[in-house]
């Protein structure tokens, strides 16, 4: 029997968001329910609201989440009611032929759920990632809930559902951050720092954090960063340079998806270095670099899919480093809120004032 609970939902392009009566239907063959216990505020959940990924409006947002699985449909067997999951939006079919060449987290076919929620008058939702998590209880594929140690803070380990591990993924598994290396992080949100924290677990010597805000830069510098930058006023690229002996960063990871700070990231690296664009663009955005330049300085131009993480193998190894002590994700948990507090959420990344607020239920 399907079951009504509270939901924040987006009706319209810039329209604030609101608290709705959701219906989620009993679980399919392959699906599962999850009782939501923590949900982060991303800016993704933000571009859904503002048309900025498509305009399958109504949305049910909310993807960085964990909670307990209620119930599951038929054939589920690697996720029972009563485990404590992780979701993840990037559930691998295993079959696809990224999957079939060694590389499932480029899966082109991932899993959601088949049925949809809806509203009370029927309303199809379309849920953020695929998950739609800002919900007293979701419908998922049971391939996007990663079983954990239930010891883990929910509000702390939800956020590797997105935006920490886009990060710590984005310097250990796309670029390759090794012992010894120097890496510089383009713009110190959630996501950044995520990087940052990578960069130090994967024993970088020098971490150079970037952005327009000293308190920001006052975080990182929490998160293992070595060295700061005020992009404000400073040459980005000289500034790099300038503390990696002259020639630029092993690895520069860009958080923040622009023209212009894609360029400071190419620049600043090191000859055959390494840039990683895991800052998402919006769409009317272009860049123009010289041909001889991206010739001439050899290495690699990445970007970075939710980190390249795979979450069966990721979040286990990175929960047990936070239940360690050895991974700080409390840390970036900026505040606890209401459901009918997410608006005032996205309002408050606007003023960088917050890393995460973090939905409890």
């Amino acid at each position: 029997m399907s079951q009504r609970v509270n939901g924040v939902i987006a009706r319209g392009k810039g329209a604030p968001v609101e608290v709705a009566t959701i219906v989620v239907p009993d679980p399919g063959p392959g699906e599962a329910v999850v009782k939501i216990q923590a949900c982060g505020v991303c800016h993704t959940d933000l571009h859904y609201r503002e048309g900025g990924i498509n305009d399958d409006f109504p949305f049910l947002l909310g993807h960085e989440a964990a909670g307990i699985v209620e119930s599951v449909g038929a054939g589920v067997t690697d996720v029972a009611p009563g485990d404590f999951v992780v979701l993840n939006w990037r559930a691998v079919c295993g079959n696809c032929r990224a999957c079939r060449r060694g590389k499932p987290w480029y899966c082109f076919s991932t899993h959601n759920a088949t049925q949809k929620m809806t509203l009370e008058d029927g309303t199809e939702l379309s849920p953020a990632l695929g998950i739609g998590a800002f919900v007293e209880k979701t419908l998922v594929h049971a391939g996007q809930c990663t079983k954990l140690d239930p010891r883990a803070r929910p509000a702390a380990v939800g956020l590797l559902g997105c935006g920490v591990m886009a990060g710590i993924g984005a310097a250990i598994n796309t670029g390759g951050v090794t012992r010894g290396d120097s890496v510089a992080v383009i713009g110190c949100g959630g996501v950044g720092d995520g990087a940052v924290v990578g960069a130090a677990l994967a024993g970088a010597t020098t971490i150079i954090a970037i952005d327009t805000d000293d308190r920001k830069l006052e975080w990182a510098r929490g998160f293992g960063a070595t060295h700061t930058i005020n992009a404000r006023g400073t040459d980005v690229v000289e500034a790099v340079r300038a503390l990696t002996d002259g020639n630029g960063a092993d690895v520069v990871v860009e958080a923040v998806g622009r023209p212009e700070t894609y360029k400071q990231a190419f620049y600043a690296r090191d000859l055959a270095g390494t840039v990683v664009l895991v800052g998402v663009p919006t769409p009317e955005m272009t860049i123009e670099l010289p041909l001889l330049d991206v010739f001439g300085r050899g290495g690699a131009l990445k970007s970075s899919w939710y980190g390249d993480c795979l979450p069966t193998r990721d979040f286990p190894m990175l929960t047990e480093l936070y239940l360690q002590g050895r991974l700080d994700l409390d840390a970036f948990v900026s505040e606890e809120i209401r459901l009918d507090q997410v608006e005032d959420a996205f309002a408050k990344m606007h003023t960088g004032g917050v890393l995460r607020s973090v939905v409890l239920f």
